[in-house]
């Protein structure tokens, strides 16, 4: 690119694309067609150098959507916007390893943290490989969910609108599924919540998924907003506890936390939420246990008082230090 060009200077330019598994597909001599600032990135809206190709026979042409330099910043597939090492959504891997996304989300700015942080990744693969912290429980819980085997099914054609409508006459030389499409929350994606990892439909359900199998399963009761630390380490104290909960949960404003109770002689504490979704959203992302210290501590839903024994009070238990419950 010449230089005297100053207009194109944050453009992209690229050889082969950041890819997974599925999206690249099973066909070893598959074909890749190459545009140079074919389409503005799909986040930061900066041109950069798409690549059209078939994944296999029976599969739909697929391209790129994001530019390299963000998908180095998340560490996803340029087509699918998945996760490259686990097969993961964002959200999903975030969530597990406490990671927060710096990436803006407007307009403003956005193409200037791209180029940033061009400069910033300097060779890795990654952002995340630059700023790789993340506890033994936090990384347990994305092998357990992790999708070892590629999933060509994801590359199926779209459904077909006219079908849809009852008016497709093509036959089987329509080139797109004739099925009825289902209206369900998993309908509703885009690229950008995809990306930054927030109100993912996707990673909401598995994350859901996950911690009802390890039990923590939401109660009924909507007003239970307490989750139960137990077997904390001795050297555990209530400023501890609160910095560990808040820094596992960078997505979560502090001012959601509504109190820590910390009881040094049970070793244990109640984390006690102003709200139900952010108490739904720290048992998700601590199925796995919440290290603190070093340490692995068990997490459990508190219970309402009436579920403790009071039969005639029906409000949740909040906890304090003379009056603890756990379910």
């Amino acid at each position: 690119m010449p230089k005297s060009d100053i207009n194109k200077a944050g453009w992209e330019q690229s050889e082969f694309p950041i890819l997974c598994e599925t999206c690249l597909g099973d066909n070893p001599f598959i074909r890749m067609s190459k545009q140079e600032f074919g389409r503005s990135c799909g986040t930061c809206a900066r041109p950069f150098t798409v690549f059209r190709w078939n994944p296999g026979t029976g599969m739909r042409f697929k391209t790129t959507v994001i530019c390299q330099t963000c998908a180095k910043i998340k560490n996803v597939c340029q087509t699918c916007l998945l996760d490259l090492e686990y097969g993961l959504p964002t959200q999903v891997r975030d969530t597990a390893l406490g990671v927060e996304s710096e990436a803006p989300t407007s307009e403003i700015n956005r193409e200037y943290y791209a180029q940033n942080m061009e400069s910033k990744l300097d060779g890795a693969k990654s952002l995340l490989d630059v700023n790789s912290r993340a506890s033994s429980a936090g990384k347990e819980m994305l092998k357990q969910l992790a999708r070892t085997d590629p999933y060509y099914k994801r590359n199926r054609p779209h459904i077909c609108s006219f079908y849809a409508k009852g008016e497709c006459n093509r036959g089987d030389a329509c080139p797109y599924r004739h099925e009825m499409p289902v209206q369900n929350e998993l309908s509703k994606q885009n690229i950008q919540d995809r990306y930054h990892g927030r109100n993912d439909p996707v990673a909401k359900k598995i994350l859901a998924t996950h911690a009802a199998s390890m039990g923590l399963q939401p109660p009924e009761d909507q007003s239970i907003t307490s989750l139960f630390l137990s077997s904390l380490p001795a050297s555990a104290t209530e400023e501890s506890v609160r910095t560990r909960v808040l820094k596992s949960l960078p997505a979560v404003q502090p001012s959601q936390l509504k109190s820590v109770v910390y009881v040094a002689k049970s070793r244990c504490a109640f984390v006690n939420w102003k709200d139900r979704a952010t108490a739904e959203l720290a048992a998700q992302a601590w199925a796995n246990g919440l290290e603190i210290d070093g340490e692995t501590v068990s997490i459990r839903w508190g219970r309402s008082k009436g579920a403790s024994g009071s039969k005639k009070s029906t409000t949740p238990s909040v906890a304090t230090s003379s009056s603890v419950t756990a379910s």
